[in-house]
């Protein structure tokens, strides 16, 4: 059986083993790197080329190495200004300090600061007022009240001064009455503010019982007032300078138009009269209510014993 099978036909007994030989094997181990071999003598190419040196500071000035050149008078000039502008600021603090300093003590004086926003949409406004701002929740519509009661009488003695002027123009000797209805209007208007309306602003804004007194006191004045100019009686040139229920009687038989105009004067009046009344009412019982009788007369008192001393 053994004849029958050819010998190993990778077995070449002829060949040599190359590194059979101790030179050969000298020779590779010196041309290996990291377990491989390759010949010297085959020419390698190196396709990348090493990177040129850049220096980190470089006079020259390229394209993609552009140096920016900061004279020192530009230095100079900012740090100036940068000084100036902290000088500035500490100026504008030192300002802001002071006024802040001087509002507190105005506001421990009770001196009000107000902006002027009434009338609005003008572009002058004459007059601060700022209900919603100023005054306390719980009185707002008292104070609302008040408010339409002045509006009123401004309503009053706008439609006054239109009634005398219709007037005038049908009657050319009734020169007086126009010149009256101008008057008071003129007088009426800065009068009603002033005596009743601010007091009473600005007791509901600081709760003084002092300036309850005073709006007590001129709104009797201005309910006085109102009910004469409802009634007009012929005290003044014949009662025609106010538009009254006489004056209005007695020109249906003379002239029907100026004599509706008198009607309507009466009418608003007469509206204003009961408007006050209820206002009157309701400050009243929120005076005595919130305890500021007590406090007035308290008030007054003591100021009619320093008097006395």
């Amino acid at each position: 059986m053994a004849g029958r099978y050819d010998s190993n036909p990778f077995d070449e007994e002829d060949e040599v083993n190359p590194f059979s030989d101790p030179v050969v094997r000298a020779q590779a181990g010196k041309s290996s790197y990291g377990g491989g071999f390759y010949d010297k003598s085959v020419p390698q190419v190196n396709t990348m080329s090493p990177l040129p040196h850049e220096p980190v500071f470089s006079g020259s000035s390229t394209a993609n190495d552009a140096t920016v050149d900061i004279p020192l008078g530009s230095a100079k000039e900012f740090k100036k200004k940068e000084k100036e502008l902290k000088a500035k600021e500490e100026e504008l603090k030192k300002k802001e300090k002071e006024l802040k300093r001087r509002e507190e003590a105005a506001a421990k004086a009770g001196i009000l600061i107000e902006d002027k926003n009434w009338p609005p949409y003008i572009p002058f406004p004459i007059l601060h007022h700022d209900i919603a701002n100023d005054i306390p929740e719980h009185t707002q519509q008292l104070q609302y009240h008040a408010y339409w009661s002045w509006l009123g009488i401004l309503l009053c003695l706008f439609w006054n001064f239109i009634c005398t002027t219709v007037a005038w123009i049908a009657g050319p000797g009734d020169l007086q009455i126009w010149l009256l209805g101008i008057i008071f209007v003129l007088t009426g208007y800065p009068l009603s503010y002033f005596l009743w309306y601010r007091p009473l602003y600005r007791a509901m804004r600081s709760d003084s019982a002092l300036k309850f007194g005073w709006f007590f006191i001129f709104y009797c004045l201005h309910l006085g007032f109102v009910l004469l100019a409802a009634v007009a009686p012929p005290i003044f040139f014949k009662g025609k300078s106010l538009a009254g229920l006489w004056p209005a009687i007695g020109l249906f038989g003379e002239n029907t138009l100026v004599a509706i105009f008198y009607v309507v004067g009466f009418i608003l009046f007469a509206a204003e009269f009961a408007g006050s009344l209820w206002v009157l009412r309701e400050v009243y019982d929120y005076f005595r209510g919130s305890g500021k009788a007590a406090q007035l007369k308290r008030e007054a008192a003591a100021g009619a014993f320093r008097a006395a001393i």
